[in-house]
């Protein structure tokens, strides 16, 4: 029970006001296409996890399974130069035999490159777990293993599937991994002429799971004289909470650059070794958070330095979920310099307790870097350092106080796909302020486009990478460049694409710090690098999504369709945010959506069952509601026009009626526009059109009537060079019948399509063809052959 309350009342995150207001949905979802991303993949090559940008040479160096690529910066699909890097046989099969699978764990997967000065680079792989490591260079466009191997315990993991972590600081390599074949001594290591590693005790490093490490400048600009600190990232089981089974947390430790170990007391090991907790909590009662990836925006002034993280749930319940957090270099560094310690306590039959530590702390504190106060006592590296206080910091690296995200609670909090990996990138918009925009990928194969504006999430847009749904790996950002690796291939793709926004209102509302409707050229196009000198031509509205500045647009021109009795039929309409509502008009009133007659989604509206009643004009419309303002849109409107049911009239009248109206149309008379009730004055207009037909009808029969009297003699023949043969009904020709007219499709002007009536016996086929050179466009309608003579 006592388990229970401690587990509730430090792990168990409270809910807070706004909570809600964080499972954000991106605004626009973008599918899988082909040709909006650059790929990279060779056949039977796999897990392209570990990528070094090389913007000296123009060149991102891959690692993947046995092979190491030189890929064109600016466009990934050109491979300048492959090594390969395969295991010997003889490895092979003693991985084997140790019981590791030989086709996938006894393999060498490239999990670590670093670049070492302008020509040399360092690189390590599993090595079919039997870690080992190379030199390789880029020259005359080829690269090349120096062949100079290294053993790479400690450097990179056995595992294939392990997370490790490492860090290339002035030609010091710190890494994070595991020491042996089981991978269960971790360890934190510093190869340099001075080698350095963490103690091999629960309390330092717990069955550990390392995500990221990077260096921090502190020395500079220093008053006390402070050292530069490399920050480690990491999950493991916590020692310090009393629970029934294991229990993960997230952790960030630090070392201190200068640090050489101690005299007697941890020789070769750490002396400014600390960790503490990572708290990223959500509204919802859970299971702390886990940290999968860290992003490391770093800042001029280093004290404005920032690390994002993603976390992801560790309940075992359906409702999996993403959060990302952000932290402050100072905040971090105030906990490590000024914070508790913990300590071990023997409390009821000898089960040890972790409690705040009240004691007086050595002199100099206890992991603490060599300052000007250390320097001033005469310690002047930390071989200097009294054994108290590497006695303590020996038994004490555990700190009391947990490190609180710079908001207080995630940034973002996604439910659904797990996130996985993320990038930021800082924009500074024609406001003069600048923006972190996150890219963040997803184990679905995914990556959400999304940034903060005064404490609200906003998920611009989500972009499906991988056709295959495979889990992001890797990414890394380059001069707008987006790179994203997964066991697959590699994606190339831009940050912004401000082309997806087709009208201001929608330019605006996406909020994209990339993209602005130029008014000059009227389209969405990307900020340039200096937007303050065409500050007057953007309209751009990021922290208010305010598009009342956009100007007015044409009117939306409706699109005819044909309403067949009995049929279900549907009606497109698409809306261009995720975030809008769509709305449907009948007749110039809401169509209610509980009415069993449709189905009204975001593809559009599906009407059961057809009727006359159903005809009139259906309007789309989508409102989107920013910061308080609603923004309607209309984006579509349909005319349905209602077949046909005079059944019993004459067939050939109806097709006749058609080809009239048809040659009218062509011959460049008046057709009277339908008004929007037209499905009311339908009947009366045919009427008018019977006549015509009669009309038409008796011409015909008279015309009939004088061939017939010319046949039979009874006229003089004497405009005829002889006898004709008549042709049946049956045998007449195909004609032809142009009509032209005007529809609007998606804003375009195209043809207009009469709603054409068809019955059994008489096929009227409609193609339709542009000419863009100038001519007029047409309709060819064509009348096929009568099967029936008794219909005329």
């Amino acid at each position: 029970m006592y388990s229970l309350i401690v587990l509730h009342g430090i792990f168990l995150a409270c809910a807070y006001s706004g909570g809600s207001n964080l499972n954000s949905i991106p605004r626009k979802i973008i599918q899988y296409e082909d040709d909006h991303v650059i790929m990279f993949k060779e056949e039977g090559v796999w897990n392209y996890s570990t990528m070094l940008i090389r913007e000296d040479l123009g060149l991102l160096v891959l690692g993947a399974r046995e092979a190491i690529y030189a890929l064109d910066i600016n466009d990934i699909s050109v491979a300048k130069s492959k090594v390969p890097w395969k295991v010997t046989e003889e490895k092979q099969k003693e991985c084997t035999s140790k019981g590791k699978h030989p086709d996938i764990d006894c393999r060498n997967y490239v999990r670590m490159l670093h670049q070492m000065n302008d020509s040399l680079m360092y690189v390590c792989g599993t090595n079919a777990f039997s870690p080992t490591c190379d030199y390789i260079t880029y020259s005359d466009g080829q690269l090349k293993l120096e062949g100079k191997q290294e053993d790479g315990r400690g450097k990179c993991p056995f595992d294939p599937f392990q997370r490790s972590s490492s860090v290339m600081v002035d030609q010091d390599l710190y890494s994070a991994t595991t020491l042996n074949f089981l991978g269960s001594e971790p360890v934190i290591l510093r190869l340099s002429p001075f080698p350095l590693r963490t103690v091999f005790k629960s309390s330092w490093l717990n069955e550990p799971n390392f995500v990221y490490m990077d260096v921090v400048q502190e020395s500079e600009d220093s008053p006390e004289g402070d050292d530069d600190k490399v920050y480690m990232f990491f999950s493991e089981n916590a020692v310090e909470y009393d629970f029934y089974n294991k229990l993960v947390v997230s952790r960030v430790a630090r070392v201190c650059k200068g640090d050489m170990g101690g005299q007697r007391t941890l020789q070769r090991k750490w002396t400014s070794f600390l960790k503490t907790r990572l708290d990223c909590s959500v509204p919802e009662p859970s299971l702390p958070y886990i940290i999968q990836d860290v992003f490391h925006v770093r800042h001029k002034k280093w004290r404005k330095s920032v690390f994002y993280a993603v976390f992801t749930s560790q309940s075992s319940s359906t409702d999996r979920s993403s959060a990302v957090c952000a932290y402050n270099v100072t905040d971090i560094s105030e906990v490590f310099s000024r914070g508790k310690f913990k300590t071990e306590v023997t409390v009821e039959m000898s089960d040890v307790k972790w409690v705040m530590y009240n004691g007086e702390l050595p002199v100099p504190r206890p992991g603490a870097c060599i300052n000007n106060a250390a320097k001033s006592a005469g310690i002047m590296r930390s071989l200097d350092l009294p054994d108290k206080t590497l006695q303590f910091i020996r038994d004490h690296p555990l700190m009391d106080d947990a490190v609180r995200p710079i908001t207080g609670k995630p940034l973002l909090l996604k439910r659904g796909a797990l996130l996985t990996r993320l990038v930021v990138d800082d924009v500074t918009a024609p406001d003069g302020q600048s923006y972190p925009v996150m890219f963040i990928g997803t184990e679905n194969g995914c990556v959400q486009k999304a940034v903060n504006y005064d404490g609200e999430m906003h998920i611009i847009e989500e972009v499906k990478l991988f056709q295959n749904a495979a889990p992001i790996d890797v990414l890394r950002l380059h001069q707008n460049q987006l790179y994203a690796g997964s066991a697959s291939g590699v994606v190339q793709m831009p940050v912004s694409s401000c082309s997806r926004y087709f009208s201001c209102v929608d330019c605006v509302l996406a909020r994209d710090p990339y993209c602005a409707w130029d008014v000059t050229v009227q389209r969405c196009s990307r900020v340039p690098t200096s937007p303050e000198k065409s500050k007057g031509h953007l309209i751009q509205s990021l922290k208010d999504g305010d598009a009342t500045r956009c100007p007015s647009t044409a009117p939306v021109e409706p699109k005819i369709q044909t309403l067949v009795l009995g049929n279900n039929i549907r009606l497109l309409c698409h809306p261009d945010s995720n975030l809008a509502q769509v709305t449907w008009n009948f007749a110039g009133k809401p169509l209610p959506y509980s009415n069993r007659k449709y189905t009204i989604s975001n593809e559009g509206i599906l009407i059961y069952n057809a009727s006359t009643t159903d005809a009139g004009r259906y309007t789309c419309m989508s409102v989107e509601r920013v910061k308080g303002r609603d923004y309607t849109q209309t984006l579509a409107i349909y005319d349905l026009c209602e077949q046909s049911a005079a059944v019993g009239t004459d067939k050939i009248k109806t097709t006749l009626g058609i080809l009239f109206e048809s040659y009218t149309t062509s011959s460049g008379l008046h057709k009277p526009e339908e008004p929007p009730s037209y499905s009311k004055n339908l009947s009366s207009e045919r009427k008018w059109i019977v006549m015509q037909v009669v009309l038409a009808v008796l011409s015909v029969m008279m015309a009939c009537l004088l061939i017939w009297n010319l046949y039979m003699g009874h006229i003089s023949p004497f405009m005829c060079c002889g006898r004709q043969s008549i042709k049946s009904p049956r045998n007449l020709p195909e004609r032809e019948y142009m009509h032209t007219g005007n529809d609007y499709v998606d804003g375009k002007q195209q043809m207009a399509r009469p709603c054409v009536t068809t019955n059994s016996g008489l096929e009227v086929t409609s193609f339709h063809r542009n000419i863009t050179n100038g001519d007029t466009p047409t309709d060819i309608f064509i009348l096929k052959n009568i099967t029936e003579e008794s219909e005329i």
